[in-house]
């Protein structure tokens, strides 16, 4: 079943796409049918700058596993680097 749900969020980054690096600007996720991954369903997350076009988007399709598993990932390094080291706010 599909939710037809999308979190989106403002980003401040890059992403690596099929024309090289750019600026992401958003991040939108969902949970959906996946293009390419090979289950039913997937959460999908899109990294986007709209202001440069469709080629500057970065897609990843994971199984609520690896999406859960990537969370905690991130969790864990931010909370072994010293707090504001990867801030903007710096």
């Amino acid at each position: 079943m599909c939710t037809y749900l999308t979190e989106k969020v403002e980003l401040d980054g890059a992403g690596k796409g099929a024309t090289g690096w750019f600026t992401l600007s958003q991040g939108a996720v969902y949970v959906d049918h996946p293009y390419h991954a090979t289950h039913e369903h997937t959460v999908n997350i899109d990294f986007t700058n709209p202001a440069e076009g469709p080629s500057a988007r970065v897609a990843v399709e994971l199984t609520e596993e690896s999406a859960l598993a990537l969370v905690e990932a991130i969790q864990k390094a931010l909370a072994a680097a010293p707090p504001g080291l990867a801030s903007a706010k710096r």
